[in-house]
């Protein structure tokens, strides 16, 4: 017979409560099992003491003749330190934006990199243009050099 150790849920609609039990892994979620080691209340904050209540000494027991928690159980126990934490796992690609937002977001930091640069670029400096006084003959003469 495999054993587990998982949650039986309780409680009204919307109103959730846990039963920490030891049954038999064929057994339905909430049908019969063969020690109740526990309870959680996942409606009270993360700091009250009687969210996850363990008699640690049954766990330890039901743990070293082979029972295997449940993900979630595990999680519980490894913060009680009865069991080493699971590792969470984690799938980065999945995560990762798509091919049409990551060409976006190139393009975004490529032309925020260029306005970077122009504005640490020194403004060029107007040349200083040389004042043509021209006398009034001169500017009489120019406009019939223009028409020859």
């Amino acid at each position: 017979m495999s054993v587990k150790i998982r949650l039986s849920r309780g409680g009204s609609k919307k109103r959730p409560f846990y039963s920490i039990v030891a049954a038999n892994s064929r057994d339905p979620r909430d049908g019969r099992f063969l020690e109740k080691i526990g309870t959680y209340n996942p409606m009270l904050p993360k700091e009250h003491a009687e969210r996850l209540v363990v008699k640690q000494e049954r766990a330890k027991y039901w743990l070293s003749v082979g029972a295997q928690p449940t993900d979630r159980v595990a999680r519980m126990f490894g913060d009680l330190g009865l069991v080493e934490k699971p590792a969470v796992p984690n799938n980065p690609h999945k995560a990762a934006p798509g091919k049409k937002a990551q060409d976006r977001l190139e393009a975004r930091q490529k032309k925020a990199a260029e306005a970077a640069e122009a504005a640490a670029a020194p403004a060029p400096q107007p040349e200083p243009v040389a004042e043509v006084v021209e006398t009034p003959a001169e500017a009489e003469a120019a406009p019939e050099a223009a028409a020859e």
